[in-house]
């Protein structure tokens, strides 16, 4: 048993180590601000168009930044449930047969 714990604790580092190598983007609807993070939901860069960003105000960029970032996450988080959904699947897929599956 804690043999598996181990193996589980070890897994998940490397899962980390994975989702902090895959880069997601969030990017506004218009296209004018985008962000780069990564699996593990760390936002990485932020670019705003310049022509953007002399001619829009204060509210307007915080809004559509907003809305990138957020997408980003989204990204990421779906991103990371499907390696932890894989990671999960080959630790404990063979133990179907234990249930008489």
């Amino acid at each position: 048993m804690f043999d598996k714990l181990m193996e589980a604790q070890q897994k998940a580092g490397e899962v980390k180590k994975l989702l902090d190598a895959i880069t997601v983007t969030g990017t506004d609807e218009g296209g004018k601000i985008t962000v780069n993070a990564n699996a593990n939901k760390v936002v990485q860069s932020i670019n705003i168009d310049a022509g953007f960003f002399k001619g829009a105000d204060k509210e307007e960029i915080e809004e559509l930044l907003l809305v990138a970032i957020n997408k980003a996450m989204e990204q990421a988080e779906n991103v990371s449930q499907s390696e932890m959904a894989a990671m999960t699947q080959q630790m404990f897929g063979g133990l179907g047969g234990l249930f008489g599956k």
